[in-house]
């Protein structure tokens, strides 16, 4: 289940074909900082979160189903982004499981969330998707009321 409290949710070995198409264009970026900003940009146009919407499809976060989240545009928990964003950059041959890492913070000081920092060389640069349309931008990560 995507929750990953304490280990990451396997990286299926089938994916969808449309997910593969978007995978394939991104195999073509010169480098993993490249590859990195092209996954961010279309995954911040699909998908987003909603602060209401995580209470009200609170049980959506225990789901797996790299499909079903593929399919849709909009609110997905930041759980599930962040495992279609593992996908999209593991699958793309620049990133190994290791140069992923999942972290928690608390958002509005009562709200779990998890984001992700992503190695390049020897820097960790945080992605953390699901509050971009908030205003947080690439690098940076929600955390208390930020």
């Amino acid at each position: 289940m995507p929750l990953d409290l304490f280990s990451k949710t396997p990286i299926p070995d089938v994916l969808p074909n449309e997910m593969q198409k978007i995978i394939n264009e991104i195999k073509k970026s010169l480098n993993k900082e490249e590859c990195l900003k092209s996954a961010y940009k279309l995954l911040v146009a699909k998908y987003r979160g909603y602060r209401v919407m995580t209470y009200l499809k609170f049980f959506d976060v225990f789901k797996h189903d790299i499909g079903a989240f593929w399919s849709k545009n909009g609110f997905l928990h930041c759980t599930n982004i962040n495992y279609v964003m593992r996908t999209l950059l593991v699958k793309s041959g620049f990133f190994t499981e290791d140069d992923i890492r999942l972290r928690w913070t608390q958002i509005w000081y009562i709200s779990p969330h998890q984001y992700l920092q992503v190695k390049i060389d020897d820097k960790w640069i945080n992605i953390d998707i699901w509050v971009h349309a908030y205003g947080i931008k690439f690098g940076d990560h929600s955390h208390g009321f930020h």
